[in-house]
C-alpha cells in the first residue's frame, strides 16, 4: 500500500466520498503532511530544486483531485479507451515510459469523482453497441497500491460486472488485491501482473513488490475466478536471460491453479527506449546501468510517429521463438496476445 509523505487535496476533492475517506485515513498521522488547496496550484508544495530531487519528492506525494472535463483517451492495442481512475505510480522503475509520459508530474494522483467517470464510460459503451467496449485502468498508472483507501477498482469491477457489452482490465506490479477477491466480477475484469526475472526486478524496479509476492497475488486472483494475464516486460537480453525467463515461466506454470475458467493471457515486450527517455532516465538515475547504447540497437519509427531504439531483428526473433516455444510447452490453457 502506498503511504505518502504528503497528501495534497485539490479544491473540492474532500467533498467526495473517496476524498473524505483518504482524509479520515491519514489526517491523524503526524508523519504525513496534509495540504488543502484553495486552487489547483500544487507544484509549489512539492519540494525539489532539480529534476533528481523533484522526482523523488514527487514519488512521495499523493494528489487527491477531481477529474474535470472528462474525455477518455484511446488505448490501443490494450483496450479501446483508458479509464482515468489514477495517474502516476509509487514505483521507481528506471526504464518506465511514465518517466517521460508524465514528465514533471511524477506524483500519484487519484480522482474522487468515480461516479462521473463511470457515467462517462457508459456513454462510450452505448456509442459502440452492440460491440463490446474494453477499458484499460492502468494506462498511465498502477491503481493497486492506492486501492485500500480509494476503492476505485472495486467500484469499477462491480460496475463492469453488471454489463454485457463492456470489459475492464488493468495491470499491476503490486499485491494489494485482497479487497478485490470477493467481488461479483462475472469474468468481466482481467487482472494482469507485470512481472520479470528477479534479476531485472531487483536491479531496475525500485519500490515495487517482489516477484514472489506478485506471483502469490496472481494465485489469489486466479482462485477468485478472474481472468488473469501476465505482462512480461521489458524483456532484457543479458547473460543467462534464457535460464532466468525459463525459471520464471516454470514457476508460474507450477504454482497457478489448473482449473482456470479463462485462458491465461501473455503480453511480451522487449526493451526499447527513445532519446528523450534516455536523457531523462540519466538525469533521474545518473548511475543507471540500463543497456542504452545506441550503437547496439536498431533505430525504428513507431506507430506514434517518433523513433525508438530497439533490439535488432535477429534478437527480437530469438525472443519470439523463446517465448512462443516455452509458453506453448508449459501452459495448456493460454492465449499469447503478442510479442514485440
Amino acid at each position: 500500500m502506498f503511504i505518502p509523505s504528503r497528501i495534497i487535496f485539490e479544491k473540492g476533492s474532500i467533498n467526495y466520498n473517496i476524498g473524505r475517506n483518504i482524509y479520515d485515513n491519514f489526517s491523524s498521522k503526524d508523519n504525513i503532511e496534509i495540504i488543502n488547496l484553495n486552487s489547483n496550484k500544487y507544484k509549489e508544495y512539492i519540494p525539489g530544486d532539480n529534476l533528481y530531487s523533484q522526482y523523488r519528492e514527487g514519488k512521495k506525494t499523493l494528489i487527491v483531485g477531481v477529474k474535470r472535463g472528462i474525455k477518455f483517451q484511446s488505448c490501443k492495442p490494450s483496450a479501446h479507451f483508458q479509464l482515468p481512475l489514477v495517474s502516476g505510480c509509487m514505483g521507481q522503475c528506471e526504464y518506465c515510459y511514465l518517466n517521460t509520459r508524465l514528465g514533471d508530474k511524477p506524483f500519484v494522483r487519484v480522482y474522487v469523482n468515480i461516479e462521473e467517470i463511470l457515467d462517462t464510460a457508459t456513454k462510450y459503451i452505448n456509442e459502440r453497441l452492440p460491440e463490446i467496449t474494453i477499458f484499460e485502468g492502468a494506462a498511465t498508472s498502477d491503481p493497486v497500491p492506492v486501492e485500500p483507501y480509494t476503492g476505485s477498482l472495486r467500484q469499477s469491477i462491480e460496475f463492469f460486472g453488471k454489463l454485457d457489452n463492456a470489459r475492464f482490465r488493468f495491470v499491476t506490479k503490486y499485491n494489494d488485491v485482497d479487497t478485490l477477491l470477493d467481488i461479483e466480477h462475472n469474468g468481466h475484469t482481467e487482472v494482469r501482473f507485470s512481472i520479470n526475472t528477479s534479476f531485472i526486478i531487483d536491479k531496475y524496479e525500485h519500490f515495487t513488490t517482489s516477484r514472489n509476492k506478485r506471483i502469490e497475488a496472481s494465485i489469489k486472483v486466479a482462485k477468485a475466478a478472474y481472468p488473469i494475464g501476465f505482462l512480461i516486460a521489458p524483456v532484457f537480453i543479458y547473460p543467462g536471460w534464457k535460464e532466468d525467463y525459463s525459471d520464471l515461466l516454470m514457476e508460474l506454470a507450477e504454482k497457478l491453479p489448473n482449473n482456470l475458467k479463462f485462458p491465461i493471457t501473455f503480453e511480451i515486450i522487449s526493451h526499447r527506449y527513445t532519446i528523450t527517455a534516455k536523457n531523462r532516465i540519466l538525469q533521474v538515475f545518473p548511475e543507471s546501468e540500463l543497456p542504452m547504447k545506441d550503437e547496439e540497437r536498431k533505430f525504428k519509427y513507431g506507430q506514434f510517429g517518433y523513433g525508438k531504439y530497439v533490439y535488432d531483428a535477429e534478437v527480437v526473433n530469438e525472443i519470439k521463438e523463446f517465448f512462443t516455444e516455452n509458453i506453448g510447452r508449459l501452459f495448456e490453457y493460454k492465449k499469447l496476445l503478442y510479442i514485440i
